[in-house]
């Protein structure tokens, strides 16, 4: 054992001996990079088994918390489950009923049902020219019969209108651009309103009658435009009634808009429908009121000029 001058001594030369340590390390590191860097590796090689057996119970910890945890989600998700699953039952039976109220009300009035129009499908195409702010490009391919004023319909609702043609593609006007304009019906309050899109997620309903306002989360759908002949106006023409357009909401009082069930955003698959075509034309029923024929034109007869009389004559 040492002496307590030994013990002394060495402790004076401890901080000196690590400190010229230190000074060759770094130079060894700097002249002799590889050399350092195998060692380095060998040494965390050496020490993983105690490494792995350090970091041992932390790992078994965080495995049992993360079952913990696992299962008490578990008992949450079935929860959740069991209460959605019975709403959803209730919708079912509702649903039913309502199938079968439908499929009566058709069988008495002797319905026959529209022949489906023609669509057709395309992937959507993000696009910031053109003439309108919020319109995209539609992919359809060649040899399409794809005409200006055609229904966009993704899978949950109206999307807009077609506003121009090409060999491959053809662009859709969004229904909240600043240049759409579509006349829309209120399923609860039965109203009839104008949807008109403003730039923002949600087009604004006007000219809704002010005694009939729209209703908070009542649905809305597109309303059609009959003209005197029985046939739409020319600027919602193709446009049918009973679209799905979106839900009422009140973003302030007194200032409703639609949320639209279609994805106004990020559009993807796109169909577009022509309900335009003369196959789909409603044949003529009793009640439709007729044209009337153009009243004959009474012939023409020769002017006379008005001859003033002479005085004195008579």
């Amino acid at each position: 054992m040492l002496s307590i001058q030994g013990r002394h001594a060495l402790a004076k030369l401890m901080l000196p001996f690590f400190f010229v340590l230190a000074i060759g390390l770094i130079m060894l590191g700097l002249t002799r990079r590889p050399v350092v860097d195998s060692a380095r590796l060998a040494l965390a090689d050496g020490l993983s088994p105690a490494y792995r057996l350090m970091a041992a119970p932390e790992t078994v910890f965080s495995q049992w918390k993360q079952s913990v945890v696992g299962l008490t989600d578990i008992a949450g998700e079935n929860a959740r489950l069991r209460a959605e699953n019975q709403k959803l039952r209730r919708w079912y039976d509702v649903a039913v009923a309502l199938a079968n109220e439908n499929a009566q009300l058709k069988a008495s009035l002797h319905w026959i049902p529209d022949n489906a129009p023609n669509y057709v499908s395309g992937h959507a195409l993000r696009d910031a020219g053109g003439l309108y702010w919020r319109s995209i490009l539609l992919a359809v391919g060649e040899d399409h019969d794809i005409v200006p004023g055609d229904v966009a319909l993704d899978a949950a609702g109206l999307l807009g209108r077609v506003t121009e043609t090409g060999n491959r593609t053809v662009r859709i006007l969004m229904i909240n651009d600043d240049a759409s304009r579509i006349p829309v019906m209120l399923t609860a309050s039965r109203g009839n309103a104008i949807m008109a899109g403003d730039g923002s997620p949600y087009p604004r309903l006007i000219y809704y009658a002010q005694d009939n306002r729209p209703v908070e989360g009542e649905r809305v759908v597109t309303g059609e435009q009959p003209a005197p002949d029985g046939r739409e106006h020319g600027a919602f023409a193709g446009m049918p009634g009973g679209l799905v357009v979106g839900t009422v909401h009140y973003v302030r009082p007194g200032s409703p808009v639609v949320v639209p069930e279609a994805s106004l955003d990020h559009p993807d698959i796109v169909r577009v429908f022509n309900y335009m075509s003369a196959d789909h034309a409603g044949p003529d029923a009793p009640g439709r009121v007729r044209l009337m024929p153009p009243m004959p034109v009474a012939p023409e007869l020769p002017f006379v000029p008005f001859q003033k009389p002479i005085r004195g004559q008579g």
